[in-house]
């Protein structure tokens, strides 16, 4: 019995960049921000481009500390979802050329988030990774640290609890 001939890692590339631009674009505050997600493997960061009206005190200046805490809890929801809809994915599933905004399955809804600000963002490019403490059939638990220039310089990080999105057989 032969072996089924392996997908082209480009067809693989395209499924998984295509999910996870329809998973960022189903977000309209991501939207509104500009957050981005670059992607290698299964790691995901977030990305906050830096824009003037980010800026919540001009005398600093600084980054508003909702737009931090905003971008924080976007880059959990789409880890968390990321990790939710791997599988499905990759197994083909959910067809990642047909997903679009409208048609997204339900994300994880927050119940908490705390942020701890740890610094002054400053006017430039932020970045962020969010871990996922624990996530199980209705709950999950991520943190999340954000930096701009030095990964080992955070200047800020959230503690996240989530609902989770009933699966298809948990209905």
């Amino acid at each position: 019995m032969s072996r089924p001939k392996p997908e082209p890692v480009q067809q693989v590339k395209q499924r998984r960049d295509s999910a996870l631009s329809a998973l960022v674009e189903g977000l309209p505050y991501a939207r509104f921000l500009g957050i981005t997600f670059d992607r290698r493997g299964d790691e995901l960061t977030g990305i906050l481009p830096f824009a003037d009206q980010l800026i919540g005190n001009p005398v600093l200046p600084a980054l508003h500390g909702g737009v931090t805490a905003a971008f924080m809890e976007v880059t959990a929801i789409i880890e968390l979802s990321w990790a939710y809809l791997w599988e499905d994915i990759e197994a083909g599933r959910i067809d990642a050329q047909a997903l679009d905004p409208m048609r997204l399955p339900r994300l994880p809804k927050t119940i908490d988030f705390s942020v701890d600000y740890l610094r002054s963002g400053l006017p430039r490019d932020a970045y962020a990774r969010a871990r996922v403490n624990r996530s199980g059939r209705r709950y999950a638990s991520v943190h999340v640290e954000a930096w701009q220039d030095n990964r080992t310089r955070l200047f800020a990080q959230a503690t996240g609890h989530f609902l989770m999105p009933p699966r298809d057989s948990d209905e």
